[in-house]
């Protein structure tokens, strides 16, 4: 027992020593960059510095335009996200269902997912218009053949003698996807979770610097062209902000469930 609440113990020490080391971190390349920016290490005009981030950030605040952008972001990259996992699953699920389907379109799925899909962005705006529609397609494209890919070998994955044992009961194909397939692939379906809302934010910035009118990549392309690189910087340091919460915010779904399941 003693030796159990130890390890415990060790485990939260080590858990606040990453947590002050990283913030140690971020402290000191901020007060580094504010140093080299006052002493002329840095030209301020180009890398500008974190006084200048944040009196850049109160003036988006006060006049409303960082909510703006950056929900405009959040939208969309939330939205694609959704669509993406749903309709990835869904397919996998029909390809699991139809093997004789799976097996005539598996070289064009390989084939789709080796694409450059920010090659694609350009010709999805001309297709679908200079439209929020064309910034999720594009989005959308960056993670749904991965999806379905990834999902379908989890499927195909599963410990036969499981699938022989629940048809040796009489179990129907409804029940093998229920009961085997969906709950065995939970830890799979957590990664490409984890995998998707970045890319999702990655397509979501492709598509923002082709075709928008709002949103944090428009502000990045807008802001570069007036020479406002306050804003440029500014927009993509959210940008890191939102990676790191979407990513946190996968990890304490996952988990929550490996403690529920545990």
């Amino acid at each position: 027992m003693a030796s159990r609440e130890q390890y415990l113990k060790d485990l939260r020490i080590r858990a606040h020593v990453i947590t002050l080391g990283r913030i140690a971190v971020l402290v000191l390349f901020l007060a580094l960059w504010e140093f080299s920016a006052r002493v002329g290490w840095l030209d301020t005009f180009i890398f500008s510095s974190p006084v200048a981030l944040w009196h850049t950030f109160i003036d988006m605040v006060r006049d409303g335009s960082i909510f703006l952008h950056t929900g405009i972001t959040l939208y969309e990259t939330l939205l694609s996200f959704m669509i993406s996992t749903i309709l990835g699953i869904i397919i996998a699920v029909l390809l699991w269902w139809c093997p004789r389907v799976r097996d005539i379109s598996e070289p064009y799925w390989v084939a789709l997912n080796s694409l450059p899909k920010s090659a694609l962005a350009p010709i999805l705006i001309v297709w679908f218009g200079n439209t929020t529609k064309s910034i999720l397609i594009t989005s959308i494209s960056l993670t749904i053949v991965s999806t379905i890919l990834t999902m379908l070998n989890g499927f195909l994955s599963v410990d036969p003698d499981k699938l022989t044992l629940i048809r040796s009961f009489g179990g129907t194909k409804r029940q093998i996807l229920t009961k085997i397939l969906l709950p065995g692939n939970i830890p799979v379906l957590m990664n490409v979770l984890k995998v998707n809302i970045g890319l999702c934010l990655i397509g979501v910035i492709i598509g923002e610097f082709l075709s928008a009118k709002a949103g944090l990549g428009y502000l990045i392309i807008y802001g570069s062209q007036i020479f406002k690189m306050n804003w440029v910087i500014l927009s993509i340091l959210i940008l890191c902000l939102l990676a790191v919460a979407f990513y946190q915010l996968i990890l304490w779904i996952a988990t929550i469930y490996e403690k529920r399941r545990g």
